[in-house]
């Protein structure tokens, strides 16, 4: 690695300045198809049950789809409610605190909320983001430029009505953020500071230097907790509740704490529970927190909710690939939007470094194993370079310290100093493309049951572009609180039932599926067989 080290630093002074060609959209179609672990044979298959039957999807995601349901209907008496509230819910991330305090917003009182959490109150990728959300703002930038560019980075497979209303709303977010104290990136004249993104045609990335997500959610758990909203942590939603009607009707929770069931009726209740990062689709390392194995589209499709898009999975171009503790961390977009090249062992150029996250993606993997110019680290893993002193040579000394401080930190703490050393990089999975299908009401196909974040499909097509995810979250995060809580309004909620479970499992059996899994998965298992057994002796 040292000797592949010293040929990045010799080509260094030569590539300042210069790029790459962007891919034409052949070659892009021509790379995605070869290397991209979406279109690798073998890896997915069609679901069997359900309202989605047909749909392709990864086998990972099949397995958790085509599962019994956790709990039994015989053994929960679902009419014993603990709680019986107007507006649940389910996650407290960017998009369950957004909802949560536009619900109060408009006209729904504190105590008529509740909200759950699988972990700890703000635990989630929302907080884990570090690159930043876009929005145009710029003099030479409009909501109609960044609607082109969302469309196009989503292969045109997204839903037009839900892209242009995160385009048309961003603006609004990062006033609504500054209003409650989110303090922005600025330039010295007080303007916000833009920096471009992969597969963006201008600069409308809003940063908080490399930890935006934590400052976002810092501010909005603050401002939940100010206003005193319900909220219960370490409790998982294990099923919906649905009326004889088959709209949703609240959910059951877990308490993980006392290992009791609570019951939840709610007239509105509002599915903001992120992705399903810690499936480790085709086992890669992802940069997902713990609690992210896809709770949400499970519960979803118990009570016959539409999905889409969950063919396609994001894989960051730039995880971690070294030191070994840091493998599948996110290293983010925003250094190759500040000058980061990445590199092969020679030390060349072998993409440009804003290319679309899919595009960029397989270039890496391709060099790593279709032309074996990667770079091998002890414990097999294969990388390329990305090559951040340029960072400083390009803004002046002190830009990484300044606005990298996470990254600086982060490899700091292995002795590596991205200011001097380029980094080890490999794709590491990201995002649920797809999901939960709304509409611009953040509706899902079912009443009573709203949807907003990465749980949800359609806003991004088949790849998100950087720090849309961010707005995604706040756009449609606040639409659910605001249209949940005028259901709320309006509404009373029937009488819960687990008929929907029933009914899944008759749809198990008529398709043929025979198996001992069960879903939601809650928390993923990382015990090894020869631990488990360590255990049952033990007990």
């Amino acid at each position: 690695m040292r000797e592949s080290i010293s040929l990045v630093e010799e080509t260094r002074r030569e590539r300042v300045g210069r790029s790459f060609p962007f891919m034409s959209m052949e070659e892009r179609r021509r790379i995605l198809e070869e290397w991209h672990p979406d279109y690798k044979p073998g890896t997915k298959r069609p679901l069997m049950i359900g309202p989605s039957r047909g749909m392709i999807v990864p086998h990972e995601v099949a397995d958790i789809l085509e599962a019994h349901p956790l709990i039994d209907p015989d053994e929960i008496d679902v009419t014993d409610l603990e709680y019986d509230v107007d507006v649940l819910v389910i996650g407290a991330g960017g998009a369950g605190l957004s909802a949560a305090l536009t619900a109060q917003e408009s006209g729904i009182d504190r105590e008529g909320i509740l909200m759950v959490q699988k972990l700890r109150l703000g635990d989630s990728n929302s907080k884990m983001s570090q690159g930043g959300i876009q929005a145009a703002v710029g003099p030479d930038d409009s909501p109609a430029l960044h609607f082109l560019d969302i469309m196009g980075g989503g292969l045109f497979a997204n839903k037009p009505e839900l892209v242009e209303i995160l385009a048309k709303e961003g603006p609004d977010v990062i006033r609504w953020h500054e209003s409650l104290g989110v303090i922005y990136d600025k330039n010295p004249d007080g303007t916000m500071k833009l920096i471009s993104g992969g597969g963006t045609c201008r600069n409308r990335m809003h940063t908080c230097k490399d930890y935006t997500g934590l400052e976002i959610i810092r501010v909005l758990l603050d401002e939940f907790l100010n206003r005193e909203i319900p909220y219960l942590e370490f409790t998982c939603a294990v099923e919906l509740l649905t009326d004889d009607k088959g709209e949703v009707v609240g959910a059951v929770l877990w308490d993980m704490d006392s290992d009791e069931y609570r019951v939840v009726r709610a007239k509105s209740t509002i599915l903001a529970t992120g992705g399903f990062g810690r499936l480790h689709i085709q086992g890669f390392e992802t940069t997902n927190h713990y609690g992210a194995t896809g709770d949400g589209i499970v519960l979803a499709y118990h009570v016959g909710a539409v999905l889409r898009d969950l063919d396609a999975t994001q894989y960051h171009p730039t995880g971690a690939a070294y030191p070994e503790q840091l493998v599948g961390q996110l290293c983010t977009e925003a250094l190759r939007g500040r000058g980061a090249q990445p590199v092969n062992r020679l030390g060349e150029l072998f993409v440009h470094p804003l290319e679309t996250r899919d595009a960029e993606s397989a270039a890496i993997i391709r060099e790593c194993y279709g032309r074996d110019l990667g770079v091998t680290t002890p414990t097999g893993m294969r990388g390329v370079w990305l090559d951040t002193p340029l960072i400083d040579i390009l803004h002046g000394p002190g830009t990484i310290e300044r606005e990298f401080h996470a990254m600086y930190r982060m490899f700091g703490r292995f002795n590596i100093d991205i200011r001097k050393e380029p980094i080890l990089v490999f794709p590491t999975l990201h995002y649920m493309n797809g999901g939960v299908e709304i509409n611009p009401m953040a509706e899902t196909s079912i009443p009573g049951l709203f949807a907003a974040g990465e749980v949800c499909g359609g806003v991004h097509g088949k790849n998100r572009l950087m720090g849309n995810s961010q707005l995604d979250l706040y756009v449609f995060g606040r639409r659910a609180g605001r249209y949940a809580a005028e259901r709320a309004r309006k509404v009373q909620a029937g009488r819960p039932t687990l008929n929907h479970v029933e009914r899944y499992e008759r749809w198990l059996e008529e398709a043929g599926i025979k198996t001992s899994r069960k879903a939601p998965l809650l928390l993923p298992e990382y015990r090894g067989k020869k631990t488990l057994e360590h255990i049952i002796k033990l007990l």
